[in-house]
């Protein structure tokens, strides 16, 4: 039985873990999607450490997911960034129907197995605690039982890395092409002579998330990243049309006086 204060923490940190874990499925962006699934795991541990009398699964949730895992994986998305935007296209046929068939197979299948389950005494972990120790007993398990799946499984995710490492690597088969190439092949095709519109230059604002504008005010695609893009982050630059607008005005204005 859970005293008052493990019941009102539980609530407290499943309302925020399940929050987090929607945000983790419905956010658009990828960086969004990780922090919730840090918050998640964040939660699950303190739920593990407070509610469940489980210390090591709590630190491991804590300090190796979160602190490690999803650090590095919410850093390298945040420096890599996304090139383009989500494709919406369906490319195999059914698939929808086909994943909330098995969802709901997966709900009903959990659904019963816990509805089977049945306690013939108060759980609790005391005894496991009190002698050797929870976090002792996983030790011996894991390097004295277990060592042996332990190590080949460790030496098959370092193995994992490295074989990612390779096969991600591309060599370079021709030389970084330079300014000078770049000018040649510009003029070869007739596209661009003079280059792409830099963003923010003609749009009054010095800031590569502001495009450039058009002479009849429009906005150039051709200057605007696409990462920014894809992000999201691209300024509208309504304010600066509108001041244009207003700007012709007063002159007219000025004029008729």
């Amino acid at each position: 039985m859970m005293s008052t204060g493990e019941g009102v923490t539980f609530w407290v940190l499943a309302v925020i873990a399940t929050v987090a874990a929607c945000g983790l499925l419905f956010a658009r962006k990828a960086v969004h999607a990780a922090l919730g699934m840090v918050v998640t795991m964040i939660c699950l541990g303190m739920l593990y450490l407070v509610t469940l009398e489980a210390p090591l699964l709590g630190v491991v949730h804590i300090f190796v997911y979160t602190g490690a895992v999803m650090m590095l994986f919410l850093f390298v998305v945040m420096l890599v960034g996304v090139d383009h935007s989500d494709s919406v296209v369906e490319t195999l046929k059914g698939h929808r129907l086909a994943t909330v068939v098995l969802t709901l197979g997966i709900v009903g299948l959990l659904v019963s197995a816990v509805h089977r389950v049945s306690y013939t005494a108060t759980p609790s972990l005391a005894e496991v605690n009190a002698d050797p120790g929870n976090v002792n007993a996983m030790a011996n398990y894991i390097f004295g039982r277990y060592v042996w799946v332990f190590e080949t499984t460790s030496a098959l995710l370092i193995t994992a890395a490295l074989g990612a490492m390779v096969l991600a690597y591309r060599e370079r088969l021709a030389p970084k092409p330079t300014q000078r190439a770049w000018s040649e092949r510009r003029f070869k095709e007739g596209k661009h002579l003079a280059g792409l519109p830099v963003p923010g230059v003609y749009a009054r604002h010095n800031a590569v998330d502001t495009p450039a504008l058009l002479p009849d005010g429009s906005i150039s695609e051709l200057s605007i990243n696409k990462v920014l893009a894809a992000r999201d982050q691209v300024t509208v630059p309504t304010r600066y049309t509108e001041l244009a607008a207003r700007t012709e005005d007063e002159i007219e204005e000025g004029g008729r006086r």
